[in-house]
């Protein structure tokens, strides 16, 4: 189990960085997907080490799950949909509908959410909603160096001890196949930049980990507050993309009209640097996920606790970066 585990990170990684090497040679040759100087190849460079990684150490499994067999499958619809995004921008609908059709194909091979009580449809209902919220909420986190694959980094590694915790094997490997690929990004993405991850990175990481989420197990039935623990450790995408709608709702701007009102440059605009600000969005997210995985371990009662904090937490911190002068 553990050399399974060994080898998932450490080959992600290694191929990730060697791919990332000459992607971005070849693209700054070649005059390829570069925005602004920086070759935007950083997603399919992780999108290559995740998926070979995943392909060869699941090669050496007999009966491979058929969940497993669908998350792969649909995130290469998810990378190819971002490639060609990179190449000539897709309208809004293009890339929902194509999100639609990757999420469709892991319900079908059943990765949906089973909350008790509601039914079959309304659980695949939220299960659409769930994976592409958390797909495009990677996507609005992209904003600034670092951010959105250090928040990748950090909430895999909370999904990974959830895992330990299981014995999930399975689930383990993908998750340190991602872990790995996201690694060698960061190496060159960490302010200032070498390269970007570009829609088809942002996309996929949160597809892969939108899908993942609900394929581990988290509680048993004498601890149900640990149901929420996977809104937990994904909390901080869910509450800036939350809070980046409501921003633009509140100035009757469409939601996904691209403003300059995220609450990365919220920070900027009080003077941090970006690599202050990139360390401070970490750090909450850090927070949201350390407190997801707690809620696996803890009571009810202790969980309620953590939950109230954590709200209040959030409150204060949207209005003051609320009470923050934008332009844009």
């Amino acid at each position: 189990m553990y050399l399974k585990y060994f080898l998932s990170v450490s080959i992600s990684l290694l191929l990730g960085i060697i791919v990332v090497f000459w992607l971005r040679k070849i693209s700054l040759k070649y005059k390829v997907l570069v925005s602004s100087g920086t070759p935007l190849i950083g997603g399919i460079a992780m999108g290559i080490s995740f998926l070979f990684t995943c392909l060869f150490i699941f090669s050496l499994y007999k009966n491979l799950p058929r969940e497993i067999v669908a998350i792969l499958s649909a995130s290469i619809i998810i990378l190819i949909a971002g490639i060609i995004d990179d190449f000539r921008e897709l309208s809004v609908m293009i890339k929902f509908l194509l999100q639609i059709l990757a999420t469709f194909l892991v319900v079908l091979f059943g990765v949906r959410t089973n909350i008790v009580y509601i039914g079959t449809f309304l659980n695949i209902i939220i299960t659409f909603i769930w994976i592409i919220g958390i797909t495009n909420a990677f996507n609005l986190l992209d904003i600034i160096d670092g951010l959105s694959g250090g928040t990748a980094l950090i909430v895999g590694l909370a999904f990974f001890i959830i895992t330990l915790f299981n014995a999930d094997v399975n689930t383990a490997v993908i998750i340190l196949s991602l872990l790995g690929a996201v690694s060698a990004f960061l190496i060159y993405n960490f302010p200032p930049a070498k390269i970007y991850m570009g829609n088809t990175g942002s996309h996929f990481l949160g597809f892969v980990l939108g899908a993942v989420a609900l394929v581990i197990s988290y509680a048993s039935l004498e601890r149900k507050i640990a149901l929420l623990s996977p809104i937990f450790i994904l909390g901080f995408p869910i509450f800036d993309t939350l809070f980046l709608i409501f921003m633009r709702l509140g100035r009757k701007k469409l939601p996904f009209k691209k403003t300059k009102d995220h609450l990365a440059m919220r920070f900027a605009a009080l003077g941090y640097s970006r690599r202050k600000t990139l360390f401070i969005m970490l750090g909450v997210c850090l927070c949201f996920a350390s407190g997801g995985v707690l809620l696996t371990r803890v009571s009810n009662l202790i969980g309620i606790i953590i939950i109230v904090v954590s709200v209040l937490i959030i409150l204060l911190l949207s209005k003051k970066m609320n009470n923050v002068v934008i332009d844009g």
